[in-house]
């Protein structure tokens, strides 16, 4: 089958799974007591249902296997993502330690490499292996960090996921394509229930630490069949843009309030947004077409060679650090503003 469509059929069948699948995920956290409740930092109105990651996995899974060949050469990246799936709604119900979490994510790493579809821009294997186990950790928590606003996380992850297939179009690459298109579909539908007013359901850590695998793994591969050789690392990054800026800012925030990176707070990207914009709804929008532009520079600079795309690169990265020094400047945090240690994002 064609990577148009594949990608298309995916994107249909994972768009249809999730509006279908979602409102039955709620009804389940409903009965079991599955909820998050208003604490802290969180400013939600109400008890809300997790579980949302179940409904988006399950429609991400299901279109990828039938179009996507999870069950071939993309199995390790289908067995790390459901691992975390299990290991994130576990977290959700009983808030494991962020050590065997990262633990769970550097093992599905490590699987990745093995089944070569880890990073390869060192000569030394050691070197890409090690370059893997980053690389998935940091990817994974920043999807988990940016998380913390209705439609945040689902609607950077699709935005993200077009790019992936833009790639995977690119290279001619169906298998690909069709994961991608299933990772941007079940969070399109997905955030027609998150994006309501109020929030019906979230996505939790079962939802954006799978997805956050996923897209860390399909970005090396779309970069890997670019042949950039290690030109492929910065143009990955941009990819996955936004949730790195977002997760730099929020580390450099936290270190100069004197507090641990695992202390929850309101220093994120989309919390300076919301107080200027005012609704998720328009976060969400700005938030999907910063990261499609992301995307779009990265496609484009990958088709014009290694050279285009380490300029791109250097740019972006320029403007990111713009971004970050006004923020900062303009929105600093004071030391009193954090929450208790132990609260999550």
């Amino acid at each position: 089958m064609q990577p148009g469509a594949s990608a298309t059929l995916a994107f249909a069948l994972a768009v249809v799974l999730a509006l279908v699948l979602t409102p039955q995920a709620a009804r389940v956290a409903m009965r079991t007591g599955f909820l998050d409740h208003p604490l802290g930092y969180k400013q939600h109105g109400r008890a809300t249902p997790y579980l949302g990651g179940c409904a988006v996995m399950l429609a991400v899974l299901v279109p990828a296997l039938l179009w996507g060949g999870l069950t071939g050469r993309f199995l390790a990246l289908g067995l790390g993502a459901g691992a975390l799936w299990v290991v994130g709604t576990l977290d959700d119900r009983l808030n494991l330690s962020p050590w065997l979490r990262m633990g769970v994510e550097a093992v599905a790493a490590v699987g990745l490499w093995s089944a070569d579809l880890g990073w390869g821009v060192f000569s030394a294997d050691l070197l890409n292996l090690a370059l893997t186990i980053v690389w998935v950790i940091g990817v994974v928590n920043a999807f988990n960090l940016m998380d913390n606003l209705d439609g945040a996380t689902g609607t950077v992850a699709a935005a993200t996921a077009v790019g992936i297939a833009t790639f995977a179009l690119m290279n001619g690459d169906s298998e690909l394509a069709a994961i991608a298109g299933a990772l941007s579909g079940a969070c399109v539908g997905f955030l027609y229930y998150n994006l309501a007013r109020p929030a019906r359901i979230f996505l939790g850590d079962g939802g954006s630490m799978p997805i956050g695998f996923i897209a860390a793994a399909a970005a090396i591969a779309a970069t890997a069949g670019a042949d950039l050789g290690a030109s492929a690392l910065p143009c990955a990054a941009m990819i996955v843009g936004l949730v790195i800026l977002d997760t730099t800012r929020v580390v450099i925030s936290r270190r100069r309030r004197g507090v641990t990176l695992l202390t929850g707070g309101r220093a994120h990207l989309t919390h300076r947004l919301l107080a200027l914009t005012g609704t998720p709804q328009t976060i969400a929008a700005m938030l999907g077409v910063l990261q499609l532009a992301l995307c779009a520079v990265a496609a484009t600079a990958a088709d014009n060679g290694r050279h285009a795309v380490l300029w791109s690169a250097t740019c972006t990265l320029v403007i990111g650090i713009a971004v970050i020094a006004v923020l900062e400047i303009r929105f600093g945090v004071p030391r009193h503003a954090a929450v208790p240690a132990g609260s999550r994002e």
